[in-house]
């Protein structure tokens, strides 16, 4: 009788343990489902591609799906839910926020310079310059390719023309494509002397022998937070642990980017199959010498005062913003 209870003990103790590590390993493999909604299938984002690719998320147990919302589309699928988060400017979650019992709050820096150039046809020959007068010359009178109207390519072309003493209403013609890839056409076909643009489409247009080397760099502006990760302040009360893990991953990809270009360009093969390797490493390249990519992910005050600086010179949003309220850097800050 002993024997039959101390086999029965056993037994049972062993379901137990079984029972248990069932249920580990299912809470383990739970994973939470996060959208983030991007602007446009940018280059730029590689940080946040290699977080998915190197499974960063994957081990934080979150499985994180980005699509492709453009038109500011973004900002408002954040704001209707449709979506977790998105990756862009603060400037245009602050747009967004105005009256808003649920703003957008941005967490994590991704994009740390204004991943922004002005190309010229190449019979303009213009040369490399940040002096206004002679930029001037080159704008008065041109038209430039400038992005969507409300973009961030559109608000900076705005604001360098009027930093050098330009109406973008009279002295020049704006053409604002919503389609990035759409300014290399457009100088190609004559319908503009300027381009505003990034890569691939700069490779795209010194192939095609349209324009030279970029005459001026929006990344010369210094620390500029062009593209940060944003999610609800109700997200941020309510699953703090979340975010958390999301920012911690996109952290270790920022590292990544920084610390193996090979790796990196392994990403970018696997992001944008159809673009040639060349194309790739010329983008790559570019974002390198130009510390286009964030060191840490934090998002600094003078870097966001900077952006509001350009939003409010154009007259597009004139109302202001609290630093404080906008940006929230504890989940970079843990430690």
């Amino acid at each position: 009788m002993k024997k039959l209870k101390k086999s029965l003990i056993g037994v049972l103790s062993l379901f137990l343990l079984l029972s248990l590590a069932a249920c580990s390993s299912t809470q383990s493999e739970e994973v939470e489902k996060l959208v983030i909604a991007e602007p446009v299938h940018s280059i730029g984002y590689l940080p946040l591609y290699a977080a998915v690719h190197e499974g960063y998320f994957e081990e934080a147990g979150l499985d994180v799906e980005i699509i492709t919302a453009t038109g500011g589309a973004h900002v408002t699928t954040v704001v209707s839910g449709e979506a977790w988060g998105n990756i862009g400017g603060p400037e245009s979650n602050q747009m967004a926020n105005n009256g808003s019992s649920d703003p957008i709050v941005s967490v994590v820096n991704v994009v740390n310079r204004a991943n922004v150039y002005l190309m010229a046809a190449t019979e303009l020959n213009y040369q490399p310059t940040t002096e206004p007068a002679t930029l001037k010359s080159y704008f008065e009178g041109k038209t430039i390719a400038a992005g969507r109207y409300g973009g961030s390519l559109n608000l900076l072309t705005r604001w360098l023309l009027m930093e050098v003493g330009l109406d973008p209403s009279t002295d020049v013609k704006l053409e604002e494509p919503a389609d990035p890839a759409a300014v290399v056409s457009l100088v190609q076909n004559g319908a503009a002397d300027i381009a505003n643009g990034s890569e691939p489409q700069i490779k795209s247009g010194l192939d095609l022998g349209i324009w030279n080397e970029p005459f001026y760099k929006f990344t010369d502006l210094g620390d500029y937070p062009y593209s940060v990760i944003s999610v609800k302040k109700s997200t941020i009360d309510e699953d703090p642990e979340t975010v958390q893990a999301f920012v911690d991953a996109i952290v270790k990809g920022l590292e990544l980017v920084a610390k193996n270009p090979e790796k990196a360009m392994e990403v970018l093969k696997a992001e944008f199959p159809t673009t040639e390797e060349a194309s790739l490493q010329a983008a790559l390249d570019r974002a390198y010498e130009d510390n286009l990519w964030s060191e840490d992910g934090f998002i600094s005050e003078e870097s966001v005062e900077r952006v509001f600086d350009v939003v409010e010179k154009t007259g597009i949003y004139t109302d202001g913003y609290v630093y404080q309220e906008l940006i929230d850097m504890q989940f970079v800050n843990k430690e």
